[in-house]
């Protein structure tokens, strides 16, 4: 080789100009060369590359390189309502940290527009963007492989792959964690276990779905499982739109259908569901639609929701079309869970939307429920399927808080679902149209809920956060056309009535009494015994919710009917008369209600004997007016023999015996026997608390006694304490207006005034006084005594700087 080189050299350097004969020169030129030689070389490659067909394995088909029409995302112009959502993504997004994202939610709740705006924000912000749309696998990994090579995937990769020396996914995602800064969009990915690679769990990251990029893989799909999609997934379910944005996206739709107010109101009409507010606006803004306006298509919506929402497009074929038809979204989740042998999910959902829009107790629906619709058996694993099914494609929720059951008995409430009033709605419309006869399903829907009225009513305590579950359903008995099962079912509704008033949930009892009333009235008459009964029942609710003026109003009017049509001396009329005292003394007419329950207290030792509950009762709240009138020696004596009567007669644990042991305690309290009283106090605070729940009103009832009680010992602090802890509480269950809080909050001030908090104090008599104007009237005793204390307590503010002032003075 140096033999041969040498003459070369020789001969190129006799030739060469005189400037190149220094090194300095040459050496630099030679390397330009070089380098030159080089990139030609490797373009050369490149385009011989480029001009022929490279083989692809077979699931890859043929692919067309340097297009990319098939990945671009879709065109959004706006998204409404989902600012959040957004800035979550764009986070995830800039520090993906080994994560990916499913956005997960049922049909029609705008999945896909949100990941579409993602990506024009993405492709905005110079990030490479490639949308997938699911339609099998073998397309999948088709264009998973173009968004590698648009990443920079070498050929040589591939033929390792094609030559079966690597697994696809692997290459592609490999070339995914080199490359920086790109977001790939997997739409529509509702079936993953289709994905692959079959037979393997989409959680374990083997296939098309990795977490293992340097860029963000996005998925929309109706599956929201956690245990689909695996521990490093992020789950971002969507919900329907608020109001505000939910209306604007109908007046974007169709701006001249009318005002922003009236879209609201539309929206809300809707459940702010993104896809049928597209629809709707779409609907509106066509110049043929019978309806223009957002107010005569929400009018309309009450007439004909299948016509407008539910009924198939008659181009339903067309997938864009389809895709505008409401119930046609949620129909494909449906034919995908039956596909997969989940046949109960339908049925389920139509049984579903029978009940009123309100969470669901889990334990209303039964297998033989469910059964006795279908015509199946069905088990209770199957059922369990048929749920887990229709929440995974979002067709059932959960709450997002638990009503006032638990808050009232301390028991943990029981599971329950919730329905999207959309969803609701349109199935209930498809079972109308399916189910034949119709009839079947309330007869079997009536006897569960009748069942489990009977249920919640024989488990005592154990059985009220399932009673206020169960309430919101109940009134659809009355809406049934069997007259033969009409007597029945207004009793189903008295029973739970009742069961709710003994847990404290008067709001949802006076909801359940009120429709037994109206139909009563208007099937019965007026003066019906049974409507009688309602009326009072009405009442009594009515007073523990803490509208006392309208409790005392239909008690009067109901004492004197039951005396017209019953009697003077009937139970029912006894039970008017005794109830209107109650009432009465508990706004402050001790007088008036010391007279009826007097001449109760007789007639029912006369009807019923000395004995009776009923008799006991009377004497209890006869014990109460008289304290009410300052004669408490008078009150400490029939309360200490009602106490005595009632452990005789109901037992010592007896909710009523409770109250009668506080009723004696309070009693003493009042008398200055402080010691005795606070040991009843602690005694009935314990038991209320054990047998009735910690948040029951007559638990928080003892409990402001006691703080009472400990303030008249002299122990300020500790009053306090208790007097806050039952102002927060009864303020959660009862509400800021209830006269029980308003006593509270006059009871803290108090207190704080004790104390020498003069400041704190007088801003709490003042809400108070506030309130109980509000809700009281202002020559209630109540109101005249926040008002006496608020004056001595601004005055005593206002002298102790004078106090201070004088003090300053005699150091000097």
């Amino acid at each position: 080789m140096a033999a041969v080189l040498g003459p070369v050299t020789n001969y190129a350097s006799a030739a060469v100009p005189g400037w190149a004969a220094h090194a300095w020169v040459i050496w630099p030129v030679f390397a330009v060369l070089v380098a030159a030689t080089i990139a030609l070389v490797l373009w050369s490659r490149h385009l011989d590359a480029a001009a022929r067909p490279p083989a692809w394995l077979g699931p890859v088909g043929r692919l067309v390189r340097g297009r990319q029409d098939s990945l671009r995302p879709p065109h959004v112009e706006r998204v409404r309502g989902r600012e959040a959502e957004l800035a979550e993504l764009a986070g995830i997004l800039r520090r993906p940290q080994g994560r990916f994202v499913v956005l997960c939610a049922a049909g029609g709740m705008g999945k896909t527009t949100l990941a579409a705006q993602l990506a024009g924000q993405a492709d905005a912000a110079g990030w490479r963007v490639f949308w997938v749309r699911w339609r099998d696998s073998a397309e999948l990994a088709q264009q998973m492989v173009q968004a590698a090579l648009a990443c920079g995937l070498p050929e040589a990769e591939l033929e390792s792959a094609r030559a079966g020396r690597a697994s696809l996914p692997d290459v592609v995602w490999r070339q995914l964690g080199r490359a920086r800064r790109w977001l790939l969009v997997l739409d529509n990915a509702d079936e993953p276990q289709e994905i692959g690679p079959a037979g393997e769990p989409v959680a374990d990251y083997r296939g098309w779905i990795r977490p293992h990029g340097r860029g963000l893989l996005v998925l929309t799909s109706r599956d929201g499982s956690a245990q689909t999609w695996g521990p490093r997934a992020r789950l971002l379910p969507l919900k329907p739109l608020p109001a505000q944005p939910a209306g604007q996206v109908l007046v974007d739709a169709a701006p001249a259908a009318g005002t922003a107010e009236q879209a609201r109101d539309l929206a809300v009409r809707l459940g702010g569901l993104p896809l049928a507010l597209h629809a709707a606006g779409t609907y509106l803004a066509g110049p043929t639609s019978r309806y223009r306006t957002f107010t005569t298509y929400r009018q309309a919506l009450e007439q004909e929701p299948s016509v407008l929402l539910g009924a198939e497009h008659p181009d339903a074929s067309h997938p864009h079309v389809a895709r505008a038809v409401v119930r046609h979204t949620w129909e494909v989740s449906l034919d995908q869970l039956a596909r997969e042998g989940n046949t109960l999910a339908r049925p389920l959902l139509r049984l579903l939307a029978l009940l009123a829009e309100a969470p669901i107790p889990l334990s209303l629906i039964t297998p033989d429920l469910l059964g006795a619709v279908t015509g199946n058996d069905v088990n209770v694993m199957a059922l369990e399927r048929a749920f887990s099914g229709l929440y995974r494609f979002g067709l059932l929720g959960l709450p997002h808080t638990s009503g006032n059951a638990g808050q009232a008995s301390g028991i943990s409430g029981p599971a329950q679902v919730v329905l999207h009033p959309l969803i609701r709605e349109i199935n209930a419309v498809a079972l109308a149209a399916e189910a034949s006869p119709l009839a079947t399903w309330h007869r079997a829907l009536a006897e569960r809920l009748t069942a489990a009225v009977h249920e919640a009513s024989e488990q005592g305590r154990a059985g009220w956060p399932a009673a206020v579950l169960l309430a919101p359903h109940l009134p659809m008995l009355l809406d049934l056309p069997a007259p033969h099962t009409a007597i029945h079912h207004r009793a189903t509704l008295n029973t739970l009535a009742q069961v709710l008033q003994h847990a404290g949930a008067f709001s949802a009892a006076r909801l359940l009494h009120q429709r037994v009333l109206d139909v009563e009235t208007r099937t019965l008459g007026p003066q019906h015994t049974d409507t009688l009964t309602s009326r009072n029942h009405l009442a009594n609710a009515l007073f523990g919710m803490g509208e006392p003026a309208a409790a005392i109003h239909l008690l009067r009017q109901t004492l004197q009917d039951r005396s017209r049509v019953l009697g003077t001396e009937h139970p029912d009329t006894l039970t008017s008369r005794h109830d209107l005292a109650c009432a009465l003394d508990g706004t402050g007419q001790h007088a008036e209600a010391v007279s009826l329950l007097r001449q109760n207290l007789t007639a029912r030792a006369d009807v019923l004997g000395l004995m009776h509950p009923h008799t006991l009762a009377s004497r209890l709240s006869l014990g109460l007016a008289v304290e009410g009138t300052g004669e408490h020696a008078e009150a400490v004596r029939l309360h200490r023999q009602t106490l005595d009567d009632h452990i005789r007669v109901l037992g010592p644990e007896h909710h009523i015996t409770l109250l009668s042991r506080h009723n004696l305690a309070s009693a003493l309290a009042r008398m200055g026997e402080h010691a005795e009283a606070e040991r009843l106090l602690r005694q009935a605070l314990d038991d209320h608390a054990r047998v009735l729940g910690l948040m029951h009103p007559h638990t928080l009832a003892s409990r402001d006694s006691l703080g009472l009680a400990l303030e008249g010992m002299g122990e300020h602090a500790e009053a306090v304490r208790l007097h806050r802890q039952t102002l927060d509480d009864r303020i959660r269950v009862l509400g800021l207006q209830h006269p029980d809080t308003l006593t509270s909050r006059h009871n803290l001030a108090h207190a704080l005034a004790k104390m020498g908090e003069q400041e704190e104090a007088v801003r709490l008599l003042r809400q108070t006084l506030a309130g109980r104007i509000r809700v009281l009237g202002p020559e209630h005793p109540h109101t005249v005594r926040t008002r006496d204390d608020l004056e001595t307590v601004s005055t005593a503010r206002r002298a102790a700087p004078r106090r201070q002032t004088w003090r300053r003075r005699l150091r000097r």
